[in-house]
Protein backbone atom coordinates (compact mmCIF):
# COMPACT_ATOMS: atom_id res chain seq x y z
CA UNK A 1 0.00 0.00 0.00
CA UNK A 2 3.28 2.18 0.35
CA UNK A 3 3.48 2.48 -3.35
CA UNK A 4 -0.38 2.31 -4.69
CA UNK A 5 -1.20 5.88 -6.19
CA UNK A 6 -4.60 6.73 -4.83
CA UNK A 7 -7.09 7.94 -7.69
CA UNK A 8 -8.22 10.75 -5.61
CA UNK A 9 -7.80 13.16 -2.11
CA UNK A 10 -10.37 10.86 -0.62
CA UNK A 11 -8.47 7.57 -1.24
CA UNK A 12 -5.65 9.24 -0.53
CA UNK A 13 -6.16 10.56 3.13
CA UNK A 14 -7.90 6.49 3.57
CA UNK A 15 -4.16 5.05 2.34
CA UNK A 16 -2.11 7.52 5.07
CA UNK A 17 -4.21 6.52 7.71
CA UNK A 18 -4.05 2.74 6.89
CA UNK A 19 -0.40 3.30 6.62
CA UNK A 20 -0.68 5.43 10.06
CA UNK A 21 -2.39 2.34 11.49
CA UNK A 22 -0.17 -0.19 10.56
CA UNK A 23 2.73 1.50 12.44
CA UNK A 24 0.92 1.77 15.43
CA UNK A 25 -0.33 -1.30 15.86
CA UNK A 26 1.81 -4.41 14.99
CA UNK A 27 -1.28 -6.89 15.25
CA UNK A 28 -3.19 -3.67 12.80
CA UNK A 29 -3.91 -7.21 10.49
CA UNK A 30 -6.06 -9.04 12.77
CA UNK A 31 -9.09 -9.15 13.80
CA UNK A 32 -8.53 -8.80 17.05
CA UNK A 33 -6.83 -5.43 16.68
CA UNK A 34 -9.40 -2.78 18.23
CA UNK A 35 -10.96 -0.40 17.93
CA UNK A 36 -9.90 -1.16 13.51
CA UNK A 37 -8.32 -3.48 11.62
CA UNK A 38 -7.67 -4.45 8.14
CA UNK A 39 -9.48 -6.47 5.95
CA UNK A 40 -9.25 -7.48 2.71
CA UNK A 41 -12.10 -7.66 -0.10
CA UNK A 42 -12.81 -8.97 -3.71
CA UNK A 43 -15.20 -7.31 -6.33
CA UNK A 44 -15.35 -10.36 -8.43
CA UNK A 45 -16.46 -9.55 -12.59
CA UNK A 46 -17.37 -11.92 -14.62
CA UNK A 47 -15.36 -11.94 -17.87
CA UNK A 48 -17.27 -9.40 -20.06
CA UNK A 49 -16.52 -7.19 -17.14
CA UNK A 50 -20.17 -5.92 -17.10
CA UNK A 51 -21.84 -8.01 -14.23
CA UNK A 52 -20.37 -8.74 -10.58
CA UNK A 53 -20.68 -11.27 -7.91
CA UNK A 54 -22.64 -10.36 -4.62
CA UNK A 55 -23.17 -12.18 -1.38
CA UNK A 56 -26.15 -11.56 0.58
CA UNK A 57 -24.28 -11.49 4.08
CA UNK A 58 -26.07 -13.45 6.24
CA UNK A 59 -24.90 -11.45 9.52
CA UNK A 60 -24.98 -7.84 7.96
CA UNK A 61 -28.11 -8.81 5.63
CA UNK A 62 -27.32 -7.00 2.22
CA UNK A 63 -25.71 -7.32 -0.67
CA UNK A 64 -22.18 -7.14 -0.21
CA UNK A 65 -18.74 -7.93 -2.02
CA UNK A 66 -16.82 -10.73 -1.18
CA UNK A 67 -14.12 -10.71 1.37
CA UNK A 68 -13.06 -11.33 4.90
CA UNK A 69 -10.50 -11.02 7.49
CA UNK A 70 -7.10 -12.04 6.86
CA UNK A 71 -5.34 -15.11 8.24
CA UNK A 72 -2.14 -15.77 9.35
CA UNK A 73 -1.37 -17.67 5.88
CA UNK A 74 -1.82 -14.59 3.93
CA UNK A 75 1.51 -13.02 2.81
CA UNK A 76 -0.33 -10.40 0.66
CA UNK A 77 -3.90 -8.64 0.49
CA UNK A 78 -4.77 -9.10 -2.56
CA UNK A 79 -3.98 -13.29 -2.15
CA UNK A 80 -6.09 -12.62 1.11
CA UNK A 81 -9.11 -11.59 -1.50
CA UNK A 82 -8.26 -13.80 -3.63
CA UNK A 83 -8.58 -16.08 -0.78
CA UNK A 84 -11.81 -15.41 0.47
CA UNK A 85 -12.88 -14.56 -3.12
CA UNK A 86 -12.86 -18.31 -3.77
CA UNK A 87 -14.20 -19.44 -0.65
CA UNK A 88 -17.13 -17.65 -0.31
CA UNK A 89 -17.96 -18.52 -4.29
CA UNK A 90 -16.78 -22.27 -4.92
CA UNK A 91 -15.77 -20.33 -8.25
CA UNK A 92 -12.28 -21.78 -9.79
CA UNK A 93 -9.30 -19.80 -11.85
CA UNK A 94 -10.21 -16.24 -10.18
CA UNK A 95 -7.19 -13.80 -11.28
CA UNK A 96 -6.80 -11.13 -8.70
CA UNK A 97 -5.55 -7.18 -9.48
CA UNK A 98 -2.32 -6.50 -7.51
CA UNK A 99 -3.19 -2.94 -6.95
CA UNK A 100 -6.03 -2.36 -5.14
CA UNK A 101 -9.50 -0.90 -6.41
CA UNK A 102 -10.61 1.38 -3.41
CA UNK A 103 -9.83 1.14 0.05
CA UNK A 104 -13.17 1.50 2.16
CA UNK A 105 -13.49 2.49 5.86
CA UNK A 106 -16.26 1.45 7.62
CA UNK A 107 -18.40 1.03 11.10
CA UNK A 108 -19.24 -2.64 12.00
CA UNK A 109 -22.57 -2.65 13.46
CA UNK A 110 -23.31 -6.51 13.39
CA UNK A 111 -21.54 -9.66 14.51
CA UNK A 112 -19.93 -8.87 18.24
CA UNK A 113 -17.80 -6.09 16.38
CA UNK A 114 -20.33 -3.05 17.28
CA UNK A 115 -18.13 -0.11 17.56
CA UNK A 116 -15.13 -1.85 15.52
CA UNK A 117 -14.01 -0.30 12.04
CA UNK A 118 -12.60 -2.57 9.02
CA UNK A 119 -10.01 -1.23 6.97
CA UNK A 120 -11.09 -2.52 3.87
CA UNK A 121 -8.77 -2.65 1.14
CA UNK A 122 -10.94 -3.51 -1.94
CA UNK A 123 -9.43 -5.50 -5.06
CA UNK A 124 -10.94 -6.58 -8.50
CA UNK A 125 -11.43 -10.10 -9.52
CA UNK A 126 -11.87 -11.63 -12.61
CA UNK A 127 -13.95 -15.21 -12.93
CA UNK A 128 -13.70 -17.19 -15.84
CA UNK A 129 -16.87 -18.87 -15.31
CA UNK A 130 -20.20 -18.02 -13.67
CA UNK A 131 -21.25 -21.01 -11.58
CA UNK A 132 -21.34 -20.27 -8.10
CA UNK A 133 -21.38 -22.12 -4.61
CA UNK A 134 -23.25 -20.52 -1.82
CA UNK A 135 -20.83 -20.69 1.26
CA UNK A 136 -22.12 -21.07 5.38
CA UNK A 137 -21.38 -17.13 4.84
CA UNK A 138 -23.81 -16.25 2.41
CA UNK A 139 -27.89 -16.25 2.36
CA UNK A 140 -27.69 -16.02 -1.13
CA UNK A 141 -25.03 -15.41 -4.33
CA UNK A 142 -26.17 -13.81 -7.09
CA UNK A 143 -25.11 -11.68 -10.34
CA UNK A 144 -25.77 -8.29 -10.81
CA UNK A 145 -24.72 -5.81 -13.63
CA UNK A 146 -22.07 -3.12 -12.30
CA UNK A 147 -24.38 -0.34 -13.47
CA UNK A 148 -28.08 -1.83 -11.75
CA UNK A 149 -26.83 -2.99 -8.09
CA UNK A 150 -29.83 -4.11 -6.39
CA UNK A 151 -32.09 -0.46 -5.08
CA UNK A 152 -30.45 -1.32 -0.92
CA UNK A 153 -26.96 -2.27 -1.83
CA UNK A 154 -24.57 -0.29 0.35
CA UNK A 155 -23.00 3.04 -0.82
CA UNK A 156 -19.68 1.27 -0.34
CA UNK A 157 -20.16 -1.37 -2.84
CA UNK A 158 -22.02 0.85 -5.11
CA UNK A 159 -19.03 3.41 -5.26
CA UNK A 160 -16.79 0.41 -5.56
CA UNK A 161 -19.04 -1.04 -8.58
CA UNK A 162 -18.72 2.32 -10.46
CA UNK A 163 -14.80 2.65 -10.11
CA UNK A 164 -14.70 -1.25 -11.40
CA UNK A 165 -17.13 -0.08 -14.13
CA UNK A 166 -15.21 2.69 -15.33
CA UNK A 167 -11.79 0.63 -14.80
CA UNK A 168 -12.84 -1.94 -16.96
CA UNK A 169 -12.49 -1.74 -20.87
CA UNK A 170 -15.86 -3.23 -21.96
CA UNK A 171 -16.06 -5.69 -24.48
Amino acid sequence: MKRWRAPDAEQEELRAHYLRHLAMHPDGMWRSCRPEHVTASALVVDGTGQNTLLTLHKTVGRWLQLGGHCEPGDTTLSGAALREATEESGLPGLTVSHEPLQLSRHLLRAGGCAGAYHLDVQFLVTATTTEYVVSDESDDLAWFPLNELPADTDTSVQALATRAHHQIPQR
